[in-house]
């Protein structure tokens, strides 16, 4: 019965892996003409293990060039390993409701940043922000040493930290952080996961990004793929959106990595990702609902005081504004718990 038991729940185990894996694009590097993708990203990958070859000399010619000196956009893309990928998210899970932190090591190849690996950092976080201090460049350092004896020669490439259920971009505090290593350990990547909307959507939540020189002046871009900010984050989001920018994401796995991504996976599926986000983010869940109605209730204040509220009478702005609310509550039920909503279901609440 026990021998069963297990045998089922390595089959859920090996199900959810291949899930994941198709959710967020990853398709290993020695299928014909198969190239890991993300939503913004459009660039292939090699059909080989060649990514993992470390070019020491090229490397060294590359740092000495500086081709991202003259071009603040130089670098257009990322791409990370499925390896990488995974312990980044494992480790922001583990943090819960708190801020966790962590470096990636990997190269560069031409404009793309290459994440090979990536470790954690002994770090004290809180809800909004994370510090590194002295244990922590310290352990960072003996890490990095460790590695290259044991013929791992990636440098430091970027860091990586959570933003748990307010969404993947740069905050005041993370612009200051990522320009001060960028004036110092070029080529350096900000990567940002969201482990809340990671379990609740099944697809990872994360964004990379590179800021800008200061007194730089980034031309108009067209917007970026729709997130939601809370609204006690929209300020900080906004005073700071225009001094950084986004890069491409692609994922790959190759055979060389395929047995460490199993056995990581294998270790922390249960306890981390395969939990049920009905019942381990109703925190979230309700928090985005009270957003959702302090946003509604605040854009019904500045009509009410715009030049055209006087015109407005005040109980069919008041019964707009509430059936507005109940048709966004109901979408962002399906949205949330992908429940069916149907004609009779909007009109019960409509009616309310």
């Amino acid at each position: 019965m026990q021998g069963k038991e297990m045998e089922g729940l390595s089959s859920s185990s090996a199900i959810a892996q291949k899930t994941w894996e198709l959710e967020n694009n990853i398709i290993p590097m020695d299928t014909p003409g198969g190239a890991a993708t993300s939503s913004t990203a459009t660039t292939t990958t090699n059909a080989d293990d060649s990514i993992f070859y470390y070019d020491e000399a090229g490397q060294n010619e590359f740092q000495r060039d500086k081709p991202w000196a003259n071009d603040p956009h130089y670098f257009k893309r990322v791409k990370i390993s499925a390896l990488a990928l995974l312990k980044m998210v494992v480790h922001a899970r583990s943090g819960g409701t708190i801020e966790v932190m962590g470096l990636m090591q990997g190269k560069t190849d031409a404009d793309a940043i290459i994440v090979m690996d990536a470790f954690a950092l002994p770090v004290e976080g809180t809800e909004t922000r994370v510090n590194a201090q002295a244990d922590a460049y310290e352990y960072m350092v003996d890490y990095s040493q460790t590695n290259k004896q044991a013929g791992r020669l990636e440098n430091v490439v970027g860091w990586y930290h959570s933003h748990p259920g307010y969404g993947c971009w740069l905050s005041g505090i993370d612009v200051s952080t990522q320009m001060l290593n960028q004036q110092f350990q070029e080529p350096f990547l900000a990567v940002v996961i969201d482990p809340t909307r990671t379990v609740s959507a099944g697809k990872v939540e994360i964004g990379a990004f590179r800021t800008y020189p200061e007194g730089y002046k980034p031309p108009d871009e067209p917007i970026s793929e729709y997130q939601t900010i809370p609204l006690n984050k929209i300020e900080d989001f906004g005073v700071h959106c225009k001094q950084y920018y986004a890069l491409d994401i692609t994922y790959f796995k190759s055979s060389l990595d395929s047995h460490l991504l199993d056995l990581l996976w294998n270790k922390y599926w249960v306890n981390t990702l395969s939990s049920s986000p009905l019942l381990g983010n109703g925190d979230y869940v309700a928090g985005q609902i009270s957003d959702l109605a302090e946003k509604l209730e605040q854009a019904e204040n500045q009509l009410a005081h715009s030049r055209f509220g006087p015109l407005i009478a005040p109980t069919p702005r008041k019964k707009e504004v509430s059936d507005c609310c109940s048709i966004l509550l109901i979408y962002f039920i399906y949205w949330m718990f992908c429940i069916e909503v149907s004609f009779e279901l909007l009109k019960c609440f409509m009616a309310a």
